[in-house]
């Protein structure tokens, strides 16, 4: 029998081939130098990887909602952990149309010094990242590896720099569900981010040429844990373990810890440990066995989905589970091509983690979802984040250059074996603090050293 070159199982062998001869992402044209000659993805994929009507031959179109009564139409498309939840525990999922304009899906500087960089980055032989490839030659910005063709380049997308912005500051209320469906736990996290390398402005922070961020995380609620602050200072060398110091008012002293313990929760009753941050929360080289596994269409939260922006405190409603508490509503597309790519925790000797899956977004190198699994092979976790411009009909966040602003919005993180999720959602302002991506030159001193985690928790 002869098989047409175009047929409906077309993308699924080009992307076969794909993995095979480790090649770059886009089925019908490479995607990244489509994407700086248009600006849309549209010419990279078959019609039927950009509609979930067609994927699906009718079955789903957008405006439909996914329930346990339909999602095993694209079961293919979703992590096992976020079938399980629609088809046993109540979750529903909403489908919009798949984007294709490249520039809703990045902060507008980080976007143009990746076309601006692209080809540029290099692995040394040590596995770390440099501009070029020579050694000591810190990262220029943008993503390292827009067309990346290996799982180490899909992970340094992600790790290089995790919020895209030099600074970041985020009001995180946090709501950690128990088996039974109701809220056993509720925080308010505050998250600073700074990036000392590899920034949008070109600058090394303070001349930390051998630093990649610092990253303060402090807890405003609820009595029991407020005051309760972690400094982790990472490292360029993505070999290093980054030094983390942490201030408990019970203690009155900034204490050091030890950081290969970073499967464990940042406080009791969050299923949020370190290594859990955007995905690639260790350094990048205390994995390996990186490998892609396949290349393949998704339905994922990655753009306009910003529910939360409809409420003044930008909050969305809950859904699903025994108590209608367990979920965040969300929106999700069918993404055309996501990287599948697999890791394991070489650098921890006693991690619980046997295996790490995780499905990037070829078309910004992003997280969407992964799955973890135990020593013995089994379902573990899951961590789902959703991303996309700060801008709905009724609010838009813009950028220090007027262009509508992009982070995440939501993120769950499902320990599956104990049941227990604990959800975060991306607030406006919580006890004295407000969500921002400006550093007035004051966040340093105020966030990033152990004398002002110190004071933070007094």
């Amino acid at each position: 029998m002869r098989i047409r070159k175009y047929d409906f199982d077309y993308s699924r062998r080009v992307f076969m081939d794909k993995v095979a001869k480790g090649a770059a992402g886009g089925v019908l044209a490479p995607l990244w130098p489509t994407v700086a000659n248009s600006g849309e993805v549209t010419k990279a994929y078959p019609d039927e990887l950009l509609s979930i009507e067609m994927y699906t031959k009718g079955k789903i179109k957008p405006g439909d909602v996914i329930t346990s009564a339909n999602v095993d139409v694209v079961k293919d498309l979703l992590d096992p952990i976020c079938y399980k939840q629609v088809k046993e525990m109540n979750r529903r999922i909403k489908i919009k149309e798949s984007i294709k304009d490249i520039s809703k899906m990045f902060n507008h500087r980080y976007l143009e010094l990746t076309l601006k960089n692209a080809g540029r980055a290099k692995f040394s032989t040590d596995g770390n990242l440099w501009t070029d490839g020579k050694e000591g030659d810190i990262w220029v910005g943008g993503m390292p590896f827009p067309d990346a063709k290996t799982a180490q380049e899909a992970c340094c997308n992600i790790s290089t720099s995790w919020g895209r912005h030099d600074y970041s500051q985020y009001v995180i209320p946090c709501w950690s569900v128990g088996p039974d469906g109701e809220q056993a736990y509720f925080h308010n996290l505050i998250w600073f981010e700074l990036q000392t390398t590899g920034r949008n402005d070109g600058e090394i922070f303070k001349g930390f040429k051998d630093k990649l961020r610092l990253n303060t995380a402090l807890f405003t609620g609820p009595n029991d844990v407020k005051g309760s602050s972690f400094l982790s200072v990472w490292y360029y060398d993505q070999r290093k373990f980054p030094d983390l110091y942490g201030y408990f008012p019970a203690f009155k002293r900034v204490r050091q810890f030890p950081t290969n313990q970073r499967f464990e929760p940042l406080v009791p009753g969050m299923a949020l440990h370190l290594t859990d941050a955007w995905g690639a929360g260790d350094p990048m080289l205390t994995w390996g066995n990186f490998k892609i596994v396949e290349r393949r269409p998704m339905l994922g939260p990655c753009a306009d989905n910003w529910y939360a922006g409809h409420h003044p405190n930008w909050y969305a409603p809950f859904h699903g589970g025994p108590k209608g508490k367990t979920f965040f509503d969300k929106t999700f597309e069918l993404i055309p091509e996501c990287i599948v790519w697999d890791s394991e925790p070489t650098g921890f000797a006693r991690a619980p983690v046997g295996r790490r899956r995780t499905w990037s977004d070829a078309r910004n190198g992003t997280m969407v979802t992964q799955v973890t699994y135990d020593r013995r092979g089994e379902l573990y976790k899951q961590i789902e984040f959703g991303t996309g411009q700060m801008k709905n009909d009724v609010t838009e966040i813009l950028d220090a250059d007027g262009y509508p602003d992009w982070s995440w919005h939501t993120a769950q993180f499902h320990d599956i074996q104990s049941n227990r999720i604990t959800l975060i959602r991306h607030a406006r302002e919580a006890d004295g603090y407000k969500s921002l991506f400006i550093d007035d030159g004051t966040a340093y001193d105020k966030f990033m050293t152990t004398s002002a985690v110190a004071r933070l928790g007094q």
